[in-house]
């Protein structure tokens, strides 16, 4: 009797389990594409002598079957002084439209099969004592990694694109005119 009470609870189990897995597996995850190739080319949204402001928007697009919260979404200048030390870079995300002074990503939902705009900023400011156009005639590509922590179904996850700010898209957006070396 007690074998027949525990086999039956088992079965249950074992079928509760399949129809959750199965639900779970219609209902799907998010899944958020950074669409960096569709970005907008950078413009100069601020300028002085010592340094200069670049801004983009890039499109983060959730494909997914469920609502996904980008809980923390930051953009890392990979521009070591052994590649070019004349530059300082800086650089934050920002949501389209909702500007922070203190540089915080607060959380931003995406519902599914919706899209958000994210602003990627990069300051770039000139080093030893030179002025901001000498330091950018002189500035090489500089690779901008955008790294977001995101939550949905499943537990959170981290993922990482690439945007690549080149020197050319900073000289025509600038106006200063890079120096063969």
């Amino acid at each position: 009797m007690l074998t027949t009470i525990l086999a039956v609870v088992v079965c249950v189990v074992v079928l509760l389990a399949v129809i959750i897995k199965v639900f779970f597996s219609i209902e799907g995850d998010p899944e958020v594409v950074v669409d960096t190739k569709n970005r907008t080319k950078f413009t100069v949204t601020k300028k002085d002598d010592k340094s200069v402001t670049l801004t983009s928007k890039v499109e983060f697009k959730n494909i997914g079957k469920q609502c996904s919260t980008i809980v923390d979404c930051l953009v890392r200048p990979q521009l070591p002084f052994e590649q070019y030390d004349g530059i300082d870079a800086r650089a934050k995300a920002e949501v389209d439209g909702v500007p922070r002074e203190d540089d915080y990503f607060e959380a931003y939902l995406i519902e599914k099969h919706e899209s958000i705009f994210i602003n990627v900023i990069v300051r770039l400011a000139a080093r030893k004592g030179m002025d901001i156009d000498t330091a950018l005639s002189h500035m090489v590509d500089l690779p901008l990694d955008i790294i977001t922590t995101q939550l949905g179904r499943r537990p959170w996850w981290m993922s990482k694109d690439r945007i690549i700010l080149a020197a050319e898209e900073i000289s025509e957006a600038t106006g200063v005119k890079l120096v063969k070396e």
